[in-house]
């Protein structure tokens, strides 16, 4: 059974993996040069495990409210004249009620925990390296009102089977010693052990370069025009190389993992995916004094900025918007960015020769993914994962591969 992966990010370049190794024969097709260039270019880096809850939460829209109008929010709406837009805020704010938050936060928990585990199996299996941190995630309360709130936090994660603990500041600034320039105004964190952190970019294309060793027929610079159905199911898929010329590749099934541009796709076929792009924004510098520099990856909870040490660079990541497909980056978010690096760490970069990025997230209202079969025979599903991308991958990819293969996966979750 020939199955064809829509997509080269770190979602589909593990898809294809693991539909190979469940002895399908596989290929994989996408509009870039080389695997992992859009979404997965220059995420924050981190395996967040710790951090299940979706933004999508009680307190979100009155959070969302006290940060209307502000250009240095980390949540920045910037109203369209789209339906889309209007329709996901709509489902965004219903999946804020209690119990959306904890059946999202339950399902994404659970399959987090897989993705992890399969990770950790993928890289004992492959050795490939990709700049990876087993140091764990440090949470940072910059206020004793957020922080009120962590010993909840912890006893919610130990229940999920996540290891958690909350930690004094000083404690924090013994994990992270970088952390000493912040002390007068930390107080407290929650600290994740078994978090980790690693370049996706770098993963991604180490992974897809084995694909063809394995005899996965891979197609570069080849854009995806549209998907060809009749009878209710998919029969091809309609491309494009970059010399203008068009024609279709044709598979026994297919699996869209195309991100924010999966709900394009299937919109002319009357299929509404609750997909939309959430805008992030990452700088990356080189690190000039490695004392200063953390080496735990951290997340500042007032800011929801993260950060990470990706050898011998430091990647500073965070804020949302919602302003449609536009991946043109504001250089303020990026000042903002920048500005906390330096005033946490330092002179531990030079920011001379950072390099300010933006991306599309590929979002749901409550952060869940969508995973399973289609309503169109032959097509599935693996694409959604919003700000959790890099953490769900590989137990994403796996679970996919299972279902497949007409198996029930392991992690409970809201399967298609």
């Amino acid at each position: 059974m020939h199955v064809m992966v829509l997509g080269a990010g770190v979602t589909g370049v593990t898809t294809a993996w693991y539909l190979r190794k469940a002895g399908f024969d596989v290929s994989i097709v996408d509009r870039q040069a080389a695997a992992g260039l859009e979404t997965s270019f220059a995420n924050g880096g981190q395996i967040s495990v710790s951090h299940p809850e979706p933004w999508a939460n009680p307190s979100a829209p009155l959070t969302a409210l006290r940060w209307l109008g502000r250009e240095d929010a980390p949540l920045l709406f910037r109203p369209h004249a789209q339906r889309d837009q209007w329709q996901w805020a709509l489902s965004f704010l219903f999946e804020c009620l209690p119990w959306r938050t904890r059946r999202n936060t339950e399902a994404i928990a659970r399959l987090a925990v897989h993705s992890a585990e399969r990770l950790r199996e993928l890289r004992e299996e492959t050795g490939i390296r990709y700049d990876q941190l087993e140091r764990g995630i440090l949470h940072l309360f910059f206020s004793a009102q957020t922080f009120g709130d962590a010993p909840r936090r912890a006893a919610e994660l130990h229940h999920l089977g996540i290891a958690a603990e909350v930690v004094s500041a000083e404690e924090c600034v013994r994990i992270e010693p970088a952390l000493a320039a912040s002390r007068a105004e930390l107080v407290g964190g929650l600290y994740a052990p078994d978090d980790e952190s690693g370049d996706a970019h770098c993963f991604t294309q180490a992974l897809a370069a084995r694909l063809p060793e394995l005899g996965v027929q891979v197609h570069l610079n080849t854009t995806i025009e549209r998907l060809s159905s009749a009878g209710g199911r998919i029969d091809g898929i309609e491309v494009r190389d970059v010399a203008g010329r068009t024609g279709t590749l044709s598979a026994d099934a297919y699996v869209l993992c195309l991100g924010s541009h999966s709900r394009q796709l299937m919109a002319p076929l009357g299929e509404h995916l609750p997909i939309y792009p959430v805008k992030g924004y990452s700088l990356t510098a080189p690190v000039i004094d490695p004392a200063h520099a953390p080496e735990v990856s951290l997340t500042d909870e007032s800011r929801r900025i993260v950060c990470s040490r990706l050898g011998d660079r430091l990647r500073i990541a965070g804020t949302a918007e919602l302003d449609g497909y536009n991946t043109t980056p504001r250089e303020e978010r990026g000042r903002m960015l920048l500005e906390w690096a330096q005033n946490r760490f330092p002179g531990a970069i030079d920011p001379a020769t950072a390099t300010l990025w933006a991306g599309l997230r590929p979002a749901t209202p409550g952060n869940v993914p969508i995973i399973g079969r289609s309503a169109y025979d032959k097509l599935w599903y693996n694409t959604g994962h919003g700000t959790l991308g890099w953490t769900l991958a590989c137990g994403s990819a796996a679970a996919l591969a299972e279902l497949i293969s007409g198996r029930r996966p392991t992690p409970d979750f809201p399967f298609r």
